[in-house]
């Protein structure tokens, strides 16, 4: 009990108790001590070990505290599901107790926390973690000045890359401001179906539902047709098509969880006559849906009291840095080795040192994207629209299958993958159907991906859509019975050897493309791989 009361005090105030304890010299006698040279005293030898069983107390109760907060949030998100689970049977005109075919059994639930990582920011040995990446930046940084001083002559710092990787953004804004404005069309045209349904048949839901569709598919056209047309650089490109992906979950998850409420709809009896309940909600929620860093809707979401603008830069500080860091990374290990491809031979002994050789590079720009977009970006805008459940990704580095690592890597896209597309496939096929539920979602979530990669680049290249078609799906349903360390390590290491062969098969096919000659005048180049010809070319 002694021991937990001094836990709680500052060190100053441990140090003062010691003392009138007598556990710890006074000033005096510390001089003294200092003068006896190696003869230390018995108080002193006591003061240490004190010292190191309240600081190993205080590391253990930082991390019982995680684990049981971690546990917790578990929990009750289990118990929330199973309430939600039980309230959604209702019993029918013969007394049978049957499942509501529009129900939303096991809801997500939105509560206020913090990211993982900020949590973890709180403890010194993490800081050091961090403190660790920010100084191999900087070794990066002074690797690339002498490079160029010693090889070039010049100590400018070469940034061509992230000028073409961004070129072109007011191509980009105006794109995605005609997206945005269409969103919004979206919520006038359910707004009119919601309230004017009741006065027409059954045709007009289905007129409204197959325009929504052609809304989809249009949608899915249109920026495109923009990427296409003023050939967007790849960094422009892959903000188009990611936002195009955003909007269309976005405006799926608002249709998908209101829709049901409005067919429900039934005439109340009020004082002035009978009246819709329409369930459609207000637009100001519509519009704090289409930019929080959510992909489930809801009409409330848990808020924080204020904004931390001081928080706000610095995680957008922190993105900019991201992006300076992958240039360091990308200019130095990766350019260097593919930029020759189709100027020189090659064989399959470059190609394997090339691919063990962007493992190390491609799990660093892996790192990047995480803490760039998924902690910072969204804890930027979580920030400023005062959004408290800051749960956009769990602890995949500890998980000991792929499995976990698709379910806590993205949080967010998980969750809209889980109560949109899994949950409906069940309703459509049967709660007993989970393995093709799954199946369903894992190529779902590998055909968007490649869908992104390929438009960004512009070219297709199914190297994502192999891996996660193939390898990957093996991998997700090898669950360990006993989970330990080394299925952990076997996923790391498969990390890096997925990472590797991405960065070295993409980075090979854009120089390809860049430096060999076209082979066919028409849309079968931009999907025959151009490495491929140009290595059987240049082969010895």
């Amino acid at each position: 009990m002694e021991v937990g009361r001094d836990f709680e005090k500052s060190p100053e105030d441990r140090t003062s108790d010691l003392r009138q304890r007598k556990l710890l010299p006074r000033d005096q006698d510390t001089a003294d001590v200092q003068r006896s040279g190696p003869n230390l005293s018995q108080s002193t030898i006591k003061h240490v070990k004190m010292q190191k069983l309240l600081d190993k107390i205080q590391s253990k109760k930082l991390e019982f505290l995680r684990q049981v907060d971690s546990q917790l949030g578990e929990l009750f998100d289990e118990v929330t599901q199973e309430v939600n689970t039980f309230q959604q049977p209702y019993t029918n005109g013969n007394g049978t107790v049957q499942r509501n075919s529009n129900s939303r059994e096991g809801q997500k639930i939105f509560v206020p926390r913090d990211s993982l990582l900020t949590d973890l920011f709180e403890m010194q040995h993490i800081q050091t973690i961090y403190h660790i990446f920010v100084a191999i930046l900087i070794v990066l940084m002074i690797n690339t000045f002498v490079y160029d001083i010693v090889d070039k002559g010049s100590w400018m710092v070469d940034f061509s890359m992230v000028s073409f990787a961004f070129d072109r953004m007011p191509i980009v804004l105006h794109t995605w401001v005609y997206m945005q404005l269409s969103t919004i069309a979206v919520y006038c045209a359910f707004n009119h179906w919601a309230h004017n349904r009741g006065k027409y048949g059954a045709w007009f839901d289905w007129l409204y539902c197959v325009g929504y569709l052609g809304y989809q598919a249009g949608f899915g056209w249109l920026p495109l047709r923009q990427i296409c047309y003023h050939s967007l650089p790849p960094t422009a490109a892959l903000i188009v098509v990611c936002e195009q992906v955003r909007m269309v979950m976005k405006v799926h998850s608002f249709v998908r969880d209101n829709a049901p409420k409005v067919l429900k709809t039934k005439e109340v009896s009020s004082a002035d006559g009978p009246e819709k309940c329409l369930l459609c909600p207000d637009f100001s929620k519509y519009l704090y849906f289409l930019f929080a860093p959510t992909l489930v809707y809801r009409d409330e979401y848990p808020r924080t009291p204020s904004i931390r603008w001081n928080y706000v830069v610095s995680n957008f500080g922190q993105v900019v840095g991201c992006l300076v860091y992958a240039n360091f990374v990308l200019v130095r290990f990766m350019i260097p080795v593919f930029q020759n491809i189709g100027k020189e031979p090659t064989s399959s002994k470059v190609l394997v040192l090339a691919i063990f050789g962007s493992m190390l590079p491609g799990m660093l720009v892996l790192f990047l994207i995480f803490f760039g977009v998924l902690h910072s970006w969204l804890n930027a805008f979580a920030e400023m629209l005062r959004f408290a459940d800051r749960q956009f990704y769990k602890d995949w580095w500890n998980s000991t299958s792929f499995a976990g690592y698709y379910r806590s890597w993205n949080v967010v896209v998980h969750d809209w993958l889980y109560y949109y597309i899994y949950k409906d496939i069940m309703l459509l096929l049967g709660y007993h159907n989970k393995t093709y539920a799954a199946l369903s979602v894992f190529v779902l979530s590998a055909i968007v991906h490649e869908y992104i990669i390929a438009f960004s680049l512009g070219f297709f290249y199914p190297v994502l859509l192999c891996m996660f078609g193939g390898i990957g799906v093996v991998l997700f349903f090898l669950v360990p019975q006993q989970p330990s360390r080394m299925w952990n390590i076997g996923l790391w290491v498969g990390l890096f050897t997925g990472m590797g062969l991405l960065m070295c098969l993409y980075c090979q096919e854009w120089y390809a493309r860049i430096n060999c000659p076209r082979v066919y005048d028409s849309y079968a180049d931009y999907v025959i791989p151009r490495s491929w010809i140009c290595m059987m070319q240049n082969v010895h």
